[in-house]
């Protein structure tokens, strides 16, 4: 077992790669040896491990921007410190210092014939952490692809590796429901031939993305990147690929290996409005827990449990809806159409766009709050 103490010091600020670019076996370190380093911080992303567990936090101050996954159950217990921040801002929240990060836990692929590391399946905010950390230690796995990162690593680098073979953390999946793919058919028709397309995390971007075979001359640029993306780029539906990170299955994790159509960049670069101010066309595809009759999204609180996040939602929303030829497509099930929000709102009625639910679409662009209101009636569960 790596000895984390040779790193870190009491008081410290830990972060590390989220969701499928979680270094298990250092986390596993981390919450093992917890006790003897002294109270340190912890900022943690997405996590699908569930290796953090609530009753860590005795020794461990938890902070993340999100309660998605494993994360939900330590938001439930009154673990988790959650930042109500956008995506865009991590970074300069990171470069800054107003999110510590003192030690900076990665996984990474091998080296290629060059020696040079990949961060594999995430560069978002582990670029600029990179940029201000006091040390980095090196989880080297070996089913973890090299890919095209906009930050390359050597060995130089490291303060301390531990070499693992282990199967990525990601999120259960299952086969979309009927009324997945019923919300999925009826966003077809609001994505343009030539789009830049943004997918939101969750089944229903994925249905959407899956059902794009007869589109062309398609581009993506998005925080993640799922498997409904393979096929689309194999049969060059798809040209390209810029996303953060990629959360899928080892089949999507083959598919990007030294591919040079898929890159990962820094959240600084995904979720930068002068980046996305670019890209015409550009249609955001995103779900929410809910939204209310006057197209306000919430997308954090289900009842009275923390389970999303403001996330990159509202940066990538704000962009469709300035973009030429744009639009801003929220998807959810028509039960989920509500007369009040239960949480916050994460993205404002000002901002709202398409609608789309298994009865219909509802197109909010430019409409008064009674127009508003019938057309989402006609898409909500009566």
């Amino acid at each position: 077992m790596v000895d984390l103490a040779s790193v870190v010091r009491p008081g410290d600020a830990l972060m590390w790669g989220q969701a499928c670019a979680e270094p298990q076996t250092l986390v596993e370190a981390l919450v093992s040896q917890r006790a003897s380093l002294g109270g340190v911080g912890c900022f943690l992303g997405s996590s699908y491990s569930g290796i953090v567990k609530p009753e860590h936090a005795g020794h461990l101050a938890l902070t993340s921007y999100c309660g998605i996954g494993t994360n939900r159950a330590l938001a439930d217990a009154g673990v988790l410190d959650i930042l109500p921040v956008p995506y865009s801002q991590l970074g300069r929240l990171i470069r800054d210092g107003k999110i510590g990060c003192d030690v900076l836990l990665l996984q990474v692929s091998p080296p290629n014939a060059r020696g040079e590391y990949s961060l594999g399946l995430a560069a978002d905010y582990l670029v600029p952490a990179l940029d201000v950390c006091r040390a980095i230690v090196a989880e080297v796995n070996d089913q973890v692809p090299w890919t095209h990162t906009e930050r390359l690593l050597n060995q130089d680098d490291f303060d301390l590796v531990v070499e693992t073979s282990r199967r990525p953390a990601a999120p259960a999946t299952r086969p979309p429901s009927e009324t997945d793919l019923a919300i999925a058919r009826n966003a077809m028709p609001f994505v343009p031939a030539g789009a830049v397309l943004e997918f939101g995390i969750g089944a229903l971007p994925e249905a959407v993305c899956t059902l794009l075979g007869r589109h062309e001359g398609l581009r993506v640029h998005s925080g993640t990147v799922g498997d409904g993306v393979i096929e689309l780029v194999r049969r060059g539906v798809v040209s390209r690929v810029d996303c953060a990170m990629l959360i899928g299955s080892p089949a999507l994790f083959a598919f990007a290996r030294d591919n040079e159509r898929v890159r990962l960049h820094s959240s600084e670069y995904t979720h930068d409005a002068r980046v996305l101010a670019r890209q015409e066309r550009f249609v955001a595809v995103n779900s929410a827990v809910e939204i209310d009759l006057t197209g306000q999204v919430n997308g954090e609180l289900a009842e009275t449990s923390y389970l999303g996040a403001v996330g990159g939602a509202l940066d990538f929303v704000r962009a469709a809806n300035v973009s030429t030829g744009g639009v801003s497509i929220i998807l959810l099930p028509s039960r989920r159409i509500v007369e009040r929000l239960s949480g916050p709102v994460s993205v404002p009625r000002s901002e709202a766009g398409i609608v789309v639910t298994e009865r219909g679409a509802a197109d909010l662009r430019g409409c008064s709050f009674k127009e508003r209101q019938r057309r989402l009636q006609g898409i909500a569960t009566v």
